[in-house]
Formats: structure tokens, sequence, C-alpha cells
């Protein structure tokens, strides 16, 4: 058993980020990754069973998949009842070195690939089958014969529902995020000014056109029920949000962070009604403006963030 430990946490990293990209939230892929442990030691502790499989990490991968190929079924009638807009759960990280990559496998997993929010958010859009077979071979690059396994269809199948998965990603109105942490960085410091400005024609110059604001409070704080589109409405919208901070809340708490591998913010500050309010804000960045902004700030989904620091004020200092 020591052994097969050995080999599971050598492929932990992977596994968690195979599962989080499929399921969107954190929690969940954590359950998942350890019923796959389960399923790994009770199908190879003999170590005859074990000696026939050849590629490990193709059988995790297979066993995980099909977990979260379940879950995925399930959420999707919890989604329908869920109050309001959905966003994913985030991973959030300290921005610790240069290049952004934090110290854990499972993180440098997320960060190397490119997640970001809003590809998550995109690949709600699909059927569990459709996110599986994209994720599993445009993400991971596994076998359409291997997918088709997971599936419990034909490689031909499994080709086709991740084309559909691509075409979804690709889609005209789904957030383009294709920035370097460095463009990121200019970025968001452009768009940190001009909030501060409290400046409308400012701000909506580091806004695309089509920019969309999704804001998730899980029914806790007012949020809005649609996406909010376009360059003007959303910057409206924002310096709304920090004015009423600034009126009614408490000081306003910030510090950059990686969310989900790109660089965003956590905030903190008083609601009107007495209670803290806490808030990650997710961007995509594409062609040197905001294409995305996603506010996380349901309760329920923030439970494991950073300590702030004495140091951390509006605006947020990297």
């Amino acid at each position: 058993m020591g052994d097969l430990a050995t080999e599971f946490e050598a492929e932990r990293g992977h596994l968690l980020a195979v599962a989080y990209r499929m399921l969107g939230s954190r929690s969940e892929a954590e359950d998942a990754v350890q019923e796959t442990w389960l399923r790994y030691a009770g199908a190879l502790a003999d170590p005859a069973a074990r000696a026939q499989v050849q590629q490990l990490r193709a059988w995790l991968t297979t066993t995980c998949s099909r977990i979260c190929l379940d879950v995925l079924r399930s959420a999707r009638v919890r989604r329908e009842a869920y109050p309001g807009q959905w966003l994913p759960e985030p991973v959030v990280r300290d921005v610790q070195t240069a290049d952004g990559f934090a110290p854990d496998p499972a993180e440098r997993a997320v960060r190397a690939d490119q997640l970001g929010t809003a590809l998550l958010v995109v690949l709600e859009r699909l059927s569990p089958e459709q996110r599986v077979a994209f994720v599993l071979h445009d993400v991971f690059a596994v076998p359409f014969a291997t997918v088709a396994e997971v599936l419990g269809t034909t490689p031909a199948a499994a080709r086709q529902l991740a084309s559909r998965g691509r075409r979804a990603v690709a889609a005209p109105d789904a957030p383009r995020h294709t920035a370097d942490l460095a463009e990121q960085r200019r970025v968001l410091d452009a768009f940190a000014a001009a909030v501060e400005s409290g400046e409308l024609d400012r701000l909506v110059q580091v806004l695309a056109p089509d920019v969309m604001l999704i804001g998730d409070s899980g029914g806790h704080f007012p949020a809005g029920r649609r996406p909010v589109i376009g360059a003007e409405i959303v910057a409206r919208f924002i310096l709304g949000i920090y004015g009423q901070a600034g009126r009614h809340g408490g000081p306003l708490r910030a510090r950059p962070v990686l969310v989900d591998g790109a660089l965003g913010w956590q905030l903190e500050t008083t609601y009107r009604d007495g209670r803290p309010l806490r808030m990650v804000c997710a961007y995509a960045v594409h062609e040197g403006r905001v294409s995305g902004v996603f506010h996380q700030l349901n309760p329920e989904k923030l439970s494991h963030l950073p300590e702030f620091g004495p140091d951390d004020v509006w605006p947020p200092r990297w």
C-alpha cells in the first residue's frame, strides 16, 4: 500500500488539474481525486492487478474523469436551481514569484495551461459530455479512443463532442484571455487607476467594447441575474460598486492574487448592513484591454483565502 500511495501522490497534481477544469470547484475536484485514490487502492492493491496497468497516469485520468462526469451530470440540476449567476469556486494564491507560479505542484499544473476563470465560465455552457471530451482531448491531449472509453461512446462521437466544446470556447461572445502575466499587470494597473479616478471615459478605454461582467453572490448579496455586457455599461456598474463601498462600507482592503492562475484581486469591506463583504475579482485580458470581469462574492465559495497584511489597502500594490 505504501508503494501505491507514493505512485498516487506523484500524480495528484495532474489529477487535481484535470478535475478542477472539469468541475470548476476546488472542493469537488479534491473529492473526485480522493475517490480516485479509493478506487485505485481497491482495484490495484493486488500486485498482479497493478502489474497489468502499464500506463498509470492514463488509468488514473480515466478513472478520475468518469467520477467527474457523474458529478457534472448531478451538478447540472443543482446549477439550474442556483440563485443568480454562477461562477466557479476560485483557486486563490499569493503572487509569490516573478513568473506567478505558486510552489504547490497542483497550482503549477493549473497555471501551466493558462486556465483562467474565463475558460471555466465558458465551459459551463457545455454539456457534461462535451466538457469532459474537450478538457481531456484539447487541454490534456488524451486520445479520442480513451475519451470514448470514459464517455461510453465511440471515438467518432467523442471527436464530435470535443469539436462542439471547441466551438463554444471560440464563440464570438466568449471572453478572450490571451495575455501573459506582464501584460495582465499593466492592464490591471490601468484599470485600478481608472477606477480610482472615478472618470467614466478613462475606465471605458481600459475595457474591451464587448467586455462581460458576471457576479456570483449565491443569494447572499445583491447581484445581477444576467451578465452585464458593453464597455460603458460595465464601466458605470464598476464605478457604482466602488463608489458604494467608499460611501457605505468600511475601509476597502485589497491585495493582488493569482485567481485560477491569472492575476486578480482579493477585496474586503463592510456591507451597508454591517456584514463583512469579501470578493475575489478575476479578469480576462485580451489585446491590451479587460475583456471579462468576474466577481465572486459568495461566502460559501471563499472560505480559504490568504490573509490580508497591514499594507493591503486600495488600490492594490504589487
